[in-house]
Formats: C-alpha cells, structure tokens, sequence
C-alpha cells in the first residue's frame, strides 16, 4: 500500500489511511509520558520482539518491560511522536509505521537534554485492536 497522501506542507492528511496507526502513535505516546506501563502492555502483543534505546533485542513483553522500558519510561519528559509524520502502510490485518519522535532526558543531577530519535512499528489488528509484534525505537544520530 502507498504511503498516506500529503498536502502542500507535507504533513499527513487527518483522514488518511493511517488514521488508525497515528491514532494508536498518539496513544502510545500518552501512555509514555504518563509512565503508564500497564497501559503500555494492553497496546502489545505478548510475543513482541524489541529494539530499543537501551535494550538491543528482547523476545517477550515481559523482557521488554524490565530491559527498555522500566528504564527509560520513568527518566524522559515529553515524549511525542510526530504523528503527521508518520509514514507507513496497513494491508489486511497487518500494519507498519516509522515516524520521529521527540522527547527530553533528565540526568542524574537533575539536568535536561534533548533526546530525538526515530520508530518503527510492526502492528497486527487482534480481536479489532492493533497491538505491537515488533518495535524499534532508537536515538537519532548525532555528528
């Protein structure tokens, strides 16, 4: 399938085909900033693979709670995904997306620093509901 129309400005058209995968980007996004790991596990499959941040690759939403995300979630601000950024297809019930994201680190002493990066998403629709089966989420590169 194609990427989502744009417009002059080359954000995304709202009513696009990916308007369900924006809407689930959005979603996750708020469930980051809230720190909200529960949350956070109804929006993936069991058997997710991960590549993250901090994690290299973890097999099991369990691993990628105790390896990525009980880690990172709870020491950034800000986390949000540029949804009218997002590119990406849906064919049946399987989906992918990529899109940046930003989001800003809190170091140990208290300070703040920019922390940009990218994802990509492997979804597939179960029981009506998109849920992660793989996720990458990595820093953009520095110079």
């Amino acid at each position: 399938m194609e990427p989502a129309p744009e417009t002059a400005s080359g954000a995304a058209k709202r009513d696009d085909a990916l308007a369900p995968l924006r809407h689930w980007l959005t979603e996750w996004a708020a469930r980051v900033r809230a720190v909200d790991f529960a949350g956070g596990r109804t929006m993936c499959a069991p058997e997710i693979i991960a590549f993250g941040t901090r994690a290299e690759v973890v097999a099991g939403l369990d691993r990628v709670y105790d390896e990525q995300w009980r880690h990172v979630w709870p020491v950034i601000r800000d986390f949000t995904v540029r949804v009218d950024e997002a590119r990406g297809a849906i064919a049946g019930d399987t989906a992918w997306v990529a899109a940046p994201w930003d989001s800003r680190g809190v170091r140990p002493d208290g300070s703040i620093y920019a922390r940009p990066g990218r994802l990509t998403i492997v979804l597939e629709r179960r029981d009506g509901r998109w849920l992660a089966v793989h996720t990458h989420f990595s820093l953009s590169p520095t110079p």
